[in-house]
């Protein structure tokens, strides 16, 4: 379809979707339009050892770690343990769309605070809704599933530091576990409870935050490929000082775990890129026979926004 943005803007939503042959193309054209209408300057953050690496799609047997190698830089999850009914029970890593959510709520909410100590109750649930998450039925057992994940798992981050050597950050993400009650409208005001990050990552985090936007999150909110590619994007493009390729191989590294076979990896990736760039439209990524090539781009975030962030968190 070329450039969506350009032909949004020069036709209109509903001209542009006249040229569309697929629901996918309607969907990118629907989000790419709600995209370029949108007003709001709220700003999400992600550490940047995320948009370098990434958790699993699709759900691992409980007992088995996940490693994920991205530039100079190794993500090894493990599985931890939970008590329920008296006994604990193992629990699986965290997966999919909503404990990357979950991660985003609870690193936006600490740089904002500047406070390891983050609201969950009606804070969570409001800002859930506003990514189109609604917190209650299905929606909100699975939110419920990937908190418990998140709390039971060890995270590690491994990574060549400055002399040469190498370096890590091991630690759970938060301590004490997240509690997420039954939501009970008529009770939403009423609890206020916290979840604690653990102070080896709040202090990685102070160090390397990646400022998103806000209203792209929401549009994606259900493709996680889609929110790896778009922090990844967030992080890398706006540092690049020239055209920079990069190859089918170290792309599927970084994105293609549990696929097989190239090709139906670049097919899905080709798509999730699609949607990825349809919520950042800033980006300039070519798609060429040979893998990507990333040229330097404005950051999804503009720079006088950045003034919400605690001071010396910029970045």
């Amino acid at each position: 379809m070329g450039d969506i943005h350009q032909l949004i803007f020069r036709n209109g939503r509903d001209v542009a979707r006249l040229a569309t042959t697929s629901a996918t193309e309607r969907a990118l054209v629907d989000i790419a339009a709600s995209i370029m209408a949108e007003e709001s300057e709220q700003l999400g953050i992600t550490y940047a050892g995320w948009c370098l690496t990434g958790l699993p799609h699709k759900r691992l047997p409980d007992d088995a770690p996940w490693q994920r190698k991205g530039h100079r830089l190794t993500l090894l999850v493990e599985p931890g343990y939970l008590r329920r009914a008296g006994s604990l029970t193992r629990i699986g890593v965290p997966y999919g769309s909503r404990a990357r959510l979950i991660l985003l709520y609870l690193q936006t909410r600490a740089i904002q605070t500047n406070s390891r100590e983050v609201e969950l109750g009606r804070s969570m649930r409001e800002w859930l809704d506003r990514m189109g998450v609604s917190p209650g039925g299905k929606t909100y057992q699975e939110v419920r599933a990937q908190a418990d994940r998140i709390s039971a798992c060890h995270t590690s981050f491994f990574w060549d530091d400055a002399r040469g050597g190498d370096a890590f950050l091991k630690s759970s993400i938060v301590t004490g576990g997240i509690r997420l009650h039954t939501p009970d409208d008529r009770q939403g005001d009423l609890w206020h409870d916290t979840v604690t990050l653990s102070s080896e990552y709040f202090s990685s985090l102070k160090e390397h935050p990646v400022p998103v936007w806000e209203p792209a999150l929401r549009e994606i909110n259900n493709r996680s490929m889609s929110l790896d590619i778009y922090v990844w994007l967030a992080y890398r493009l706006h540092v690049l000082l020239r055209p920079t390729p990069l190859s089918w191989d170290a792309v599927q590294d970084q994105f293609g775990a549990g696929f097989a076979a190239s090709r139906s990896f670049r097919q899905v990736f080709k798509e999730a890129l699609a949607f990825a760039l349809a919520v950042y439209p800033a980006a300039r990524v070519d798609v060429v026979s040979g893998g990507l090539v990333l040229h330097p781009s404005r950051p999804p975030i503009d720079r006088k926004t950045l003034i919400s962030l605690p001071s010396g968190l910029a970045c």
